[in-house]
C-alpha cells in the first residue's frame, strides 16, 4: 500500500435471484424440452439452474468489468456459495433463538404463476377506473371475448336465498368466483332493513352450505350498496379479520396454481377467472343473478411474474421486524445513518414506521432451503406437517445432526425412532442479500477481514430497492452484529428507456451495456429477442419497438462514453430516460479528448517535466497571464470536483470536468499558446517553457480528474505523456494509483481569470464581426477596441497577443483616438464598457452582400404580409381560437423582428458602401 493511503476494499457479488432465475430456467426447459420442473424433479432441476448459472450467471460481472468497475474481484461472492450459505443458516437460527422467527398460517399474497407466497413490498398495483378487459397469461382465454380477455373493474350483484324463507339477500363483489368460499354474510347491527334476519342463515346455491348472517358494524357501511357484505375469510384481508371476529369457517377454494379446488362444487378444476364466467352463468340459470356495474378497483400484481395476486391462507415462516425496524429508523433520525439524496428519508420512515412481519419463505426450489425439519416418530400416524396443531414439531437447526439432537430432546425418544423431513421451501432471496455486508467477510466467524473492513462505509445502489435490500441490510446488521453495516447510503436513479418506461425483459426494451460499448446491429438485437423466452405476442411487440428505437442498430460508444453519459444524467436528480443519442454525443467528447491531447503532445514533445514541475512553474516568474489563468482554472476544477464527489453530486462533477477540458483547455489555452510554442527563438525561450509546463500540468492533472469517470481513455493518454517513467521512485505505474488532484489555494488567481474573461469577450466580438461580414479564415483583420480604463483596459493591453491569436487579427489597437479610427468599420457593442470595431475596407463585396440581403428581405416580407392580411380578415377575432391567435401573434412578432434586423443590416451595408466609395 502506498504511504499515507487508507486501505480499503470494494466487494463484488451477485445474488441468486430466486424467483427470476427459477422462472427463466423453467421457461427455458419448457421451450427446449417441453418439460416442467416437476417432470425433472428437484435435484435434476437444480442441476439445470447451476448449468444456466455457469453459462449466463457471470453476465452481470462481465458488464461491470467492461464498464471499468474498480472492485476487488478476488473477493467476489455469490449468495449461494458456501461462505454466504453458512451465514444464511446461522442468521436463520439466531433469529429463531431470539424469538423473532416463527412459523404461522396467515393470509398473504399468493402468486398463482409462481405457486409461491410473496411479500407485501413485492406487489405492484394497477388502478382500474371501471370495466376493463385484461389478458391473463396463466389462462387459456375467455371464449366470450374476441381477444380472450377477462373482465375486471365491475361490481357484480347476486342473491343468496334466506334459509326457510322465500326472501333473498342481495350482496355484491368484484371477485365473483370467491363466492365459492363464502362462509358468512355481514349486515350492520343497526340496519332496520335487516333486523328480522339477525341470527338467521342463507344457503349457498351450489353446495347447500348454511352461511350465517353476522352483525358487523366495523366492516359494513349501511349506505353502500345493499348494506349486506359477503364474507370470504380465506381470500380477502378485510373478510379475514371479520372471519376471526365471528369465528367463521375459513374455506380455501383455490389450488396453488389458481384453479378451483374440491370446495368449488361443479366448478372444480376451472381456472379462477374461467370460474368467474361460469359462476355468473350458473347464477343466471338459478335466477339469482342481479346485475353488474362499473366499479373502480385496484389490482395487486406480482412484481416478478406480472400475475394477478390472490390473498391466500398458507403456512409460512415470518420474521418479527418491529425492534429491528425501530433501530433502523432511529439511526437515520439521529444522523448515524445518512441517506443521499435525503428526499428518500420519507420513504425510509414510511416503510419502517409501518413495518409488518417479513414473510421469508418461498415455495420455490432454487434458493437456500430452509434449515428446519419436521419431526415425527416412526410409529406415529396422523401427524401431518400441514396441520398447524403440529407446528411445535418443527425443529430449527444449523445442520441435520443438530436437528436430530434437538428432535430427540423434543420428542423424548432415541434417534433410531425419529423421522425428520426438511422443509422443502426456500428463503426469500433478500434474506441472504441482507447479510451481504458481513457475510462476504466470513461472518459468523470473526475473521481478519471482518475485523478490518466491517462495518463498511458506503453503500451505493438503486433507489428502487431501498426497502427490498437496504433496509434489510441495516435491520439484519443491527440485529446480528449490533452495528450499522455502513454509515452512508447513496441511491442512484433508475435507468429507463428514452420514453421513461422501466427497462423490462417483457417489454423487450432492456439495453445491455455491452451492446452500447461494442455496438450492436439491429439484426443482432432482434435475434436476441427471438432466442429469448418471451411469448410470441410480446416478441412481436418488442421487435416493433426495437425497429423504431434503433433502426440502424446501436452505434459503438465505448465504456468511457457510456459512463460519462450516465453521470451527466444524474444532474437531473431523478430517473434516467436513456437516449442513445446523448451517449453518442459523449463518444464525440472522448474523441475530442483523444485528439486534443494527442495534438497537445506535439507542443510538449521536447519538454521534460520534473517531479515537482508545478511548484517549479509557479515559482519561476516566467508565466504569462494565460499560463496563470489555466493553472487557476485547474485549481478551481480540482476544488469543484472534489467537493461534488464528497457530496455525491456526480453529475455536477462530470459537468465541471467537462467544462474545464472543453472551455478552458481546448477552446482557450491550446489555441492561445500555438504561436508561443511554435516560436523556438532564444528570446521566446522562457515564454515557451512556461507554456509547455502549464500545458503539461493542466493535461496531466486534467486526466487524473477525469479518470474515475472515464478510466480507459485517460489511462491510455496519461501513459503517453512525456517524462513518463523518469519522475522518480514515487511515480506511480498507473493513473489508477496516482493521487487524485487537490486544490492549492495559493495557485488560484482571480485577477488572471478576470483578465481572461475580459479578453475572451473581446475575442468573441472579433469572431462575431468576422462571421457577420463573411471574412475568410486566412484573411487577418484590423480591430479597434474601445474599453473602460482600469482593469478592463489593462487586461486588453496585457493580452493583445492572445486577442490577435484567437481573433485572427493583423493588429489590435486599444482605445485609439476617435480620429484615428476609420469610418468603414463594423461594430459590436459587447457591454456598457466595451465596443469592438473591425476595419472592413476592401474586405467586403458590398454589391453582392446588398443583393443577398435584398433577396432575403423579399422572402421575409411576403409571408409577413400574408399573415397580417389573414389576421386583419373579417371575423378573425370572433372565429379563431385563443390558442391559434396567440400562436399567430408570436409568429408575427418574430417575423417583424427578423424583417427589422434585415432592414438594419441592409441600411448599414449601403452606408458602408457609400463610405468606401467616398474615400476612394
Amino acid at each position: 500500500m502506498l504511504p499515507g493511503l487508507i486501505q480499503s476494499v470494494s466487494s463484488a457479488g451477485t445474488d441468486h435471484a430466486g424467483i427470476a432465475t427459477q422462472s427463466v430456467v423453467e421457461k427455458m426447459i419448457m421451450k427446449q424440452a417441453g418439460q416442467t420442473r416437476h417432470d425433472l424433479g428437484r435435484d435434476a432441476f437444480i442441476e439445470k439452474v447451476w448449468e444456466w448459472k455457469a453459462e449466463y450467471g457471470n453476465r452481470i460481472t462481465t458488464q461491470l468489468r467492461r464498464l471499468g468497475s474498480s472492485v476487488d474481484w478476488g473477493r467476489e461472492r455469490f449468495t449461494m456459495d458456501d461462505m454466504c450459505s453458512k451465514a444464511v443458516v446461522e442468521a436463520f437460527n439466531r433469529f429463531h433463538e431470539d424469538g423473532l422467527l416463527y412459523r404461522a398460517e396467515r393470509l398473504g399474497n399468493w402468486s398463482c404463476a409462481l405457486k409461491s407466497a410473496i411479500s407485501d413490498i413485492e406487489v405492484d398495483y394497477v388502478d382500474l377506473e371501471g370495466r376493463t378487459f385484461l389478458e391473463v397469461k396463466t389462462h387459456k382465454g375467455n371464449p366470450n371475448d374476441a381477444k380472450g380477455r377477462y373482465e375486471f373493474g365491475v361490481l357484480t350483484s347476486f342473491a343468496y336465498p334466506v334459509e326457510d324463507s322465500d326472501e333473498k339477500l342481495i350482496v355484491a363483489t368484484t371477485r365473483l368466483e370467491t363466492m365459492l368460499g363464502d362462509t358468512g354474510v355481514a349486515i350492520h347491527p343497526e340496519d332496520p332493513r335487516y333486523k328480522h334476519l339477525h341470527g338467521k342463515h342463507v344457503v349457498h346455491p351450489f353446495n347447500g352450505r348454511r352461511i350465517p348472517i353476522v352483525l358487523d358494524g366495523e366492516l359494513v357501511d349501511m349506505e353502500f350498496g345493499t348494506g349486506a357484505v359477503k364474507i370470504t375469510p380465506a381470500h380477502d384481508p378485510n373478510d379475514y379479520e371479520c372471519g376471526k371476529r365471528h369465528k367463521l369457517e375459513f374455506i380455501t377454494m383455490l389450488t396453488p396454481d389458481g384453479a378451483i379446488n374440491k370446495n368449488g362444487s361443479q366448478f372444480e378444476g376451472m381456472m379462477r377467472y374461467d370460474a368467474r364466467v361460469a359462476v355468473e352463468e350458473a347464477l343466471k340459470e338459478k335466477g339469482l343473478y342481479v346485475g353488474k356495474e362499473p366499479n373502480k378497483m385496484r389490482l395487486g400484481l406480482c412484481s416478478r411474474s406480472g400475475d394477478i395476486l390472490e390473498p391466500m391462507i398458507t403456512p409460512q415462516w415470518y420474521v418479527n421486524c418491529d425492534s429491528m425496524a425501530k433501530r433502523s429508523a432511529d439511526a437515520v433520525r439521529n444522523g448515524e445513518l445518512k441517506i443521499v439524496p435525503e428526499d428518500h428519508e420519507k420513504t425510509w420512515f414510511r416503510w419502517l414506521d409501518n413495518i409488518r412481519d417479513w414473510c421469508v419463505s418461498r415455495q420455490l426450489w432454487w434458493g437456500h432451503q430452509i434449515p428446519a425439519w419436521f419431526a415425527t416418530k416412526k410409529c406415529e400416524e396422523g401427524v401431518y406437517k400441514t396441520d398447524m396443531e403440529n407446528n411445535d414439531r418443527w425443529v430449527v437447526a444449523r445442520c441435520e445432526e443438530e436437528a436430530y439432537t434437538k428432535a430427540e430432546k423434543l420428542l423424548g425418544c432415541p434417534r433410531e425412532e425419529l423421522v425428520l423431513e426438511r422443509d422443502e421451501d426456500v428463503l426469500d432471496t433478500w434474506f441472504s442479500s441482507g447479510l451481504f455486508p458481513f457475510s462476504v467477510m466470513g461472518w459468523p466467524e470473526q475473521t481478519e477481514d471482518l475485523k478490518a473492513f466491517y462495518p463498511t462505509s458506503l453503500l451505493e445502489t438503486g433507489s428502487d430497492i431501498l426497502f427490498f435490500w437496504v433496509a434489510r441490510m441495516v435491520m439484519m446488521g443491527l440485529q446480528l452484529t449490533d452495528t450499522l453495516p455502513f454509515h452512508t447510503v447513496y441511491l442512484h436513479a433508475m435507468v429507463r428507456d428514452k420514453d421513461g418506461r422501466k427497462m423490462s425483459k417483457s417489454l423487450g426494451n432492456v439495453i445491455d451495456p455491452l451492446e452500447v460499448i461494442d455496438g450492436c446491429t439491429l439484426d443482432t438485437l432482434l435475434a436476441k429477442l427471438n432466442a429469448g423466452n418471451l411469448p410470441p405476442k410480446e416478441v412481436a411487440r418488442a421487435i416493433k419497438d426495437q425497429k423504431a428505437d434503433f433502426p440502424d442498430g446501436i452505434p459503438e460508444c465505448g465504456s468511457d462514453a457510456l459512463r460519462f453519459g450516465l453521470l451527466a444524467y444524474t444532474v437531473q436528480g431523478r430517473d434516467v430516460n436513456l437516449d442513445m443519442k446523448r451517449v453518442v454525443g459523449y463518444r464525440m467528447f472522448c474523441n475530442k479528448l483523444w485528439n486534443a491531447t494527442r495534438f497537445a503532445l506535439q507542443f510538449v514533445s521536447d519538454f521534460q517535466p520534473s517531479p515537482n514541475i508545478l511548484e517549479e512553474l509557479m515559482g519561476s516568474g516566467k508565466m504569462a497571464i494565460r499560463d496563470r489563468f489555466i493553472i487557476s482554472r485547474l485549481m478551481a476544477c480540482c476544488e469543484a470536483v472534489n467537493d461534488y464527489f464528497g457530496n455525491y453530486k456526480f453529475g455536477d462533477a462530470q459537468q465541471a470536468a467537462y467544462s474545464f477540458w472543453m472551455n478552458d483547455v481546448c477552446d482557450v489555452y491550446l489555441e492561445q499558446i500555438k504561436p508561443v510554442v511554435y516560436d523556438k527563438s532564444e528570446e521566446n525561450r522562457d515564454n515557451r517553457w512556461a507554456a509547455q509546463a502549464s500545458l503539461w500540468v493542466a493535461i496531466e492533472a486534467g486526466l487524473r480528474i477525469l479518470h474515475p469517470m472515464m478510466p480507459f481513455v485517460t489511462e491510455e493518454l496519461w501513459q503517453r505523456l512525456p517524462g513518463r517513467g523518469t519522475l522518480g521512485e514515487s511515480e506511480p505505474e498507473s493513473i489508477m494509483l496516482a493521487r487524485y488532484p487537490q486544490c492549492d489555494e495559493t495557485y488560484k488567481d482571480q485577477g488572471c481569470e478576470d483578465s481572461m474573461e475580459t479578453t475572451m469577450k473581446i475575442i468573441r466580438a472579433c469572431r462575431s464581426l468576422r462571421q457577420q461580414y463573411n471574412i475568410a479564415n486566412k484573411v487577418l483583420t484590423h480591430f479597434f477596441v474601445k474599453i473602460a480604463s482600469g482593469q478592463p483596459e489593462d487586461a486588453a493591453k496585457s493580452q493583445t497577443d492572445d486577442i490577435k491569436t484567437l481573433g485572427k487579427a493583423l493588429s489590435v489597437d486599444i482605445n485609439l483616438d476617435e480620429g484615428a479610427v476609420p469610418k468603414s468599420v463594423g461594430i459590436v457593442v459587447v457591454d456598457e464598457s466595451t465596443t469592438v470595431l473591425m476595419d472592413i475596407k476592401g474586405l467586403v463585396d458590398y454589391a453582392a452582400e446588398i443583393k443577398k440581403l435584398e433577396k432575403h428581405l423579399s422572402k421575409t416580407s411576403a409571408p409577413l404580409k400574408q399573415l397580417e392580411t389573414k389576421m386583419a380578415a373579417p371575423g378573425y377575432e370572433d372565429n379563431v381560437s385563443e390558442e391559434v391567435k396567440s400562436s399567430n401573434n408570436e409568429r408575427l412578432e418574430g417575423m417583424k423582428k427578423k424583417l427589422a434586423d434585415i432592414e438594419e443590416a441592409l441600411a448599414n451595408m449601403r452606408n458602408l458602401a457609400e463610405l468606401e466609395k467616398a474615400t476612394e
